[in-house]
C-alpha cells in the first residue's frame, strides 16, 4: 500500500479502492501490550534454568503471581528465542514394554541407579542416584570416585536411619548392585531387592526419568574443579529439586509439597 501511495502519487483512499483493501485494515495500529514485565521475568527464569521448556516455565511464572494465558506464554516465549536445543539421545534397547506399577504410598519402591561424569581435568566420578517412585523425590544422590557394592549399602542404612525402610528396591544388574554385599544386606533387613530385566531400563523408568533431568539440567550445564565442587553443586541441585522444581507428573508442584499435601488428604479422609 505505501508503495503504491508513494510511487503513483495517489491517496491512500484511491490506493485503498484500486487494491480492494479495506482502509481500516491499512490504519489499525496494535493496542496489545508489550508484556515488557512478562517477558524479562521469563527470560529470567529462562537464564536460571536453561533446560525448562515454556511449560515449566509458565509454572515459575505462575509462583510469581504472573498470570498468563499458557498459549499467550508460548507465543512470546517463541518471540524471545527461548526455545530448548534438543540434544541427541543414545540408542536404546527395543522389546516390549510392560506397564510401571505405581505405589500408592512413600517408602514402597525406591529406585537405584548409577551416573558417571568427569571433573575438569578429566578425571571421572560416579553418582548413586535413589529416588522414591511414588513422591518422585531424590532421595540421595552420592558423588564418588569409586562407589562399591559395601559404600552402597552403606548409604542404604544411612538413609534408612532418616527416612524409615523401604518395602522394595529396584534396580538394574549391574556389578556393584549384584554383589555379595548387597545380597547379604537384603538377608539381613529382609528388603525386597527386584532386579529388572537385561536391556529393559524402562522397568526402571522413575530412576531413568530421574537421571534424564539430571544431566540434562546439571551435569551438562556445569563445570566441576574437584569432587567437593560437583558434590556442593550437586547438593544444592537436589535441595530445589525436591523443593522447588514443578514436576509435571505430580501435577507442576515439587516432590516435598507432593508429599505434604498427600499427607494432609490422608488426614482429612
Amino acid at each position: 500500500m505505501a508503495h503504491v501511495v508513494e510511487v503513483h502519487g495517489v491517496s491512500q483512499r484511491r490506493a485503498c479502492k484500486a487494491l480492494a483493501v479495506d482502509r481500516s485494515s491499512v490504519r489499525y495500529r496494535s493496542v496489545r501490550p508489550d508484556d515488557a514485565e512478562a517477558r524479562a521475568a521469563m527470560k529470567a527464569v529462562a537464564a536460571e534454568r536453561r533446560r525448562f521448556g515454556y511449560r515449566r516455565i509458565h509454572v515459575m511464572l505462575e509462583r510469581q503471581g504472573i498470570m498468563m494465558n499458557l498459549k499467550k506464554l508460548r507465543r512470546l516465549y517463541r518471540e524471545e528465542k527461548l526455545q530448548v536445543r534438543r540434544r541427541g539421545g543414545r540408542k536404546r534397547a527395543l522389546g516390549t514394554r510392560w506397564p510401571m506399577l505405581v505405589p500408592d504410598a512413600p517408602n514402597q519402591h525406591w529406585s537405584l541407579d548409577f551416573v558417571s561424569d568427569a571433573l575438569t581435568d578429566g578425571r571421572r566420578f560416579r553418582v548413586l542416584a535413589v529416588v522414591d517412585d511414588y513422591s518422585r523425590e531424590c532421595l540421595a544422590l552420592v558423588a564418588d570416585t569409586s562407589l562399591s557394592g559395601l559404600r552402597v549399602v552403606r548409604e542404604l542404612d544411612a538413609l534408612m536411619l532418616r527416612r524409615g525402610q523401604p518395602a522394595m528396591v529396584v534396580s538394574d544388574n549391574g556389578t556393584e548392585l549384584t554383589s555379595v554385599a548387597v545380597l547379604s544386606w537384603c538377608q539381613r533387613t529382609g528388603i525386597e531387592w527386584h532386579y529388572i530385566a537385561p536391556g529393559k531400563p524402562m522397568q526402571n523408568g522413575f530412576v531413568e526419568s530421574f537421571n534424564g533431568r539430571f544431566r540434562d539440567e546439571l551435569l551438562n550445564e556445569s563445570l566441576f574443579s574437584s569432587l567437593a565442587d560437583a558434590r556442593e553443586q550437586i547438593r544444592a541441585w537436589q535441595h530445589d529439586y525436591n523443593h522447588h522444581r514443578p514436576h509435571s507428573g505430580l501435577g507442576n508442584i515439587p516432590p516435598v509439597e507432593f508429599v505434604a499435601k498427600k499427607g494432609l488428604e490422608m488426614r482429612a479422609a
